[in-house]
């Protein structure tokens, strides 16, 4: 990855159509499910980033056939379960990775040792180990679980699981582990999170029922499900489609479209929000691909006002809120972001750093120990050095800030930003934006 920094620069309005990369949660799972399943699964328009690619790799130690064809073109050939690996399995920069490789590893009687980079080392893991353990498999590692760690798996138990927050990487990780359990697994949670784990298993032929219990959302896999190779067609992911959309609602005289973008409805809080901030964003060509509603999102340049967004809203956009505090500091009035604590134990602590950044760059930023509240003056002076700790997320905020912004705006270790989004620089500056190493 470079090292260099980056810089971008106020410039020309931003035009084009484009497509964004293929969504991560979707593509980590079709790696993962593939592998799984007995025969041939082909995928379409993966997200050739690093941190899918780590899973590839993962999917090849555990026994799995992995072949990159090329153009986003890969070929899973699985064998109906995992072996035991011959090394430590290293998921990168991974989160979403490896807690769905762990819960999947869980359910054969092998020993698997997993890893990651300094950002995912400092991560805990109890919140997926907690219900694994729970359902009979073994592990020892660091304190609250943080890897690297070792886990031995096979002969589980069913599980019931109340989730203590919502988290589609906890329930994935037990509906995973319960493909291989002695009995069915049901899950519930507080409030509906990404469902992309549940409609991929019933694509693979799972059963899974879905089903609301008092306002309370169950699911619940039986007992003896088996998966079978499918074709998987990635759709555009919505979190990566925000930042040309947004850059494009502050940069004057701008219009940008992003196709084919996922629109689960359980994805869509940021254009939800920003809707109600006044931007001008549009969807056409509505369609269903690979069992997911896709469409063509417009944006153009819109004077945004400050809101609340809703903290129900945060488990369908908590990726977002980065990119959603840009858009807010270009907004006349608050914007209140609570009920998101989550955020402090992403790839870094993103309140913290979105914070930081924001005010190095002249914006108005309350910071709460579960949220933030920015209050935009329409305008944005800009010329700040952000410290990203590593965080693509981060590191494309404030990229897309300094587009608008008065003066430019510099981040640093913007090669994380291959991680989720490798075409980021070459799909911006495509279309107009001024982003350079400094």
């Amino acid at each position: 990855m470079a090292s260099a920094n980056l810089t971008a620069r106020p410039g020309s309005p931003l035009r084009g159509r484009v497509r964004a990369p293929g969504d991560k949660s979707i593509s980590h799972r079709s790696m993962i499910l593939g592998a799984l399943a007995t025969g041939t699964t082909t995928v379409e328009g993966l997200l050739e980033g690093d941190d899918v690619l780590r899973t590839a790799a993962a999917m090849r130690a555990f026994g799995a056939r992995v072949e990159q064809l090329g153009d986003s073109r890969w070929r899973i050939e699985g064998q109906g379960g995992f072996s035991e690996p011959e090394d430590v399995i290293d998921c990168g920069n991974a989160g979403t990775g490896v807690r769905l490789i762990m819960g999947a590893a869980a359910g054969f009687p092998i020993c698997a040792t997993f890893t990651g980079d300094l950002s995912l080392r400092s991560r805990p893991m109890g919140r997926v180990l907690e219900p694994l353990a729970r359902m009979g498999a073994y592990w020892v590692g660091r304190d609250k679980g943080r890897l690297p760690l070792t886990m031995k798996g096979g002969n589980l138990h069913g599980l019931t699981y109340r989730l203590p927050v919502a988290s589609a990487q906890v329930k994935s990780a037990v509906l995973l582990a319960g493909l291989h359990a002695d009995s069915g697994v049901e899950v519930f949670e507080p409030e509906p999170t990404r469902d992309h784990t549940e409609r991929m298993l019933r694509a693979f032929g799972a059963e899974v029922d879905v089903a609301d219990q008092g306002g309370v959302r169950r699911i619940h896999l039986g007992y003896g499900q088996k998966l079978h190779g499918t074709h998987v067609r990635v759709p555009g992911d919505p979190s990566s489609a925000a930042f040309p959309l947004v850059a494009a609602l502050i940069v004057p005289g701008s219009e940008v479209t992003v196709e084919g973008v996922l629109l689960n409805p359980l994805r869509t809080g940021l254009f939800d929000t920003l809707r109600e901030m006044g931007a001008d964003l549009t969807i056409a060509n509505e369609r269903q691909e690979g069992g997911e509603t896709v469409g063509d999102v417009t944006a153009r340049h819109s004077a945004l006002k400050g809101v609340v967004a809703p903290p129900e809203r945060a488990p369908s956009m908590i990726d977002e809120y980065p990119i959603l505090a840009v858009a807010a500091a270009f907004a006349e009035g608050e914007t209140v972001m609570r009920g998101v604590g989550e955020m402090r134990v992403k790839e870094s602590d993103r309140i913290a750093l979105m914070a930081a950044g924001l005010a190095a760059c002249g914006v108005a930023v309350e910071e709460e120990p579960e949220g933030f509240i920015v209050r935009g003056a329409g305008k944005v002076k800009g010329g700040g050095l952000v410290r990203t700790q590593g965080d693509h997320r981060i590191a494309m905020s404030h990229l897309v800030l300094g587009l608008a912004a008065q003066t430019p705006v510099t981040v640093d270790e913007p090669g994380m930003i291959a991680t989720s989004f490798p075409t980021f620089r070459s799909l911006m500056t495509g279309l107009g934006g001024e982003i350079a190493e400094a």
